[in-house]
């Protein structure tokens, strides 16, 4: 038997402690692979408690945790206790079990104990304020990947649904830096990582990468930008002598409607709204984070802490649970 998924908790003030438990309770009708929640089993057990959520949780170690599953949830302890009581009131001290339960998961997979790690969303702002250094999750995903794996690992981030999948070259920077940032090594490097893990992590056989322009109409042949000429083109015929399937640049106004969509696996965009807004427009509530480059599979729900339905029992666990299918699918 494979080993179980380790599911992080998440800021602890968020869904995502509550989106675990739903998607235990889900297990069943969803036909859910077993899976391991590594946080503090005193605060989840309150926090079902609180939910009214009738289920059993079993404190209980990473390399038993399968077996547990099938009779209660599994909660593996990180050592670091959860200090905030109230839900969507989130707390900087609780920054160090938010980030350890991201450490020991990458630590299961790294010894075996788990088949992939699921993470809940955290709140950047939080985990800054006490002293958190990366951009976000990916970054600090690929830095545990060296820690554990040694080497360098490029994190790339892909947003997936059974209608679309998208990675925006760049992410979390402001709109005007995006032509400073978007160059041809960046497209290349991007392009083959996204190119090898759809075919070593989703069996596509021969994975096909359009890739969208930066400007209105692709630039309409430089009157309206030459990034697509000067950058992008020349990173696609990279791409091509290299052996990936890549096309484009294409407007980005005419790629994601339902016949476009028959003609790639996977759309490339500069931006990061480009990505995203067609996405979540086709299936927000289903869509799942996934991010390639790293030697673990490592999948994510499409959504945010959403602190303000937190420990209202109304959160929708849907994009946990395909998060969860997507891991157990990919190993």
């Amino acid at each position: 038997m494979a080993p179980p998924i380790a599911l992080t908790q998440g800021d602890p003030s968020g869904i995502g402690p509550e989106l675990a438990l739903m998607a235990y309770v889900a297990r069943h009708s969803c036909d859910l692979p077993p899976f391991f929640l590594l946080s503090d089993p005193a605060f989840i057990a309150r926090t079902a408690a609180n939910l009214a959520l009738d289920i059993e949780i079993e404190q209980t170690t990473a390399a038993h945790a399968g077996d547990v599953f099938s009779r209660a949830l599994p909660v593996v302890d990180t050592g670091r206790r959860v200090v905030s009581v109230v839900a969507g009131s989130p707390d900087s001290a609780d920054a160090p079990s938010t980030l350890r339960s991201i450490e020991r998961a990458v630590e299961c997979v790294a010894k075996g104990e788990a088949r992939a790690v699921v993470t809940n969303p955290i709140a950047k702002s939080i985990l800054y304020k006490a002293g958190f250094k990366h951009p976000g999750h990916t970054e600090f995903l690929a830095e545990l990947a060296h820690r554990h794996y040694g080497g360098d690992y490029r994190a790339v981030m892909m947003l997936w649904s059974q209608e679309l999948a998208v990675v925006p070259l760049t992410i979390h920077i402001p709109l005007g830096d995006v032509a400073k940032r978007l160059t041809r090594e960046l497209i290349i490097e991007t392009g083959e990582i996204v190119a090898r893990d759809l075919g070593t992590r989703f069996h596509i056989t021969k994975p096909r990468l359009a890739f969208a322009g930066l400007n209105p109409h692709a630039g309409e042949d430089g009157a309206l930008g030459r990034e697509e000429i000067d950058v992008i083109a020349p990173a696609i015929a990279e791409l091509r002598a290299r052996g990936v399937i890549a096309s484009g640049p294409f407007p980005a106004d005419t790629m994601f409607h339902k016949a476009a969509r028959t003609k790639y696996d996977v759309a490339l965009c500069p931006t990061h709204d480009q990505a995203l807004i067609p996405i979540k427009t086709l299936a927000f509530e289903r869509g799942v984070n996934v991010t390639l480059g790293l030697p673990f599979v490592r999948t994510s729900p499409d959504h945010g802490t959403a602190f303000d339905i937190a420990g209202k029992g109304v959160a929708d666990p849907t994009s946990l649970i395909e998060a969860i299918k997507l891991a157990g699918r990919m190993t």
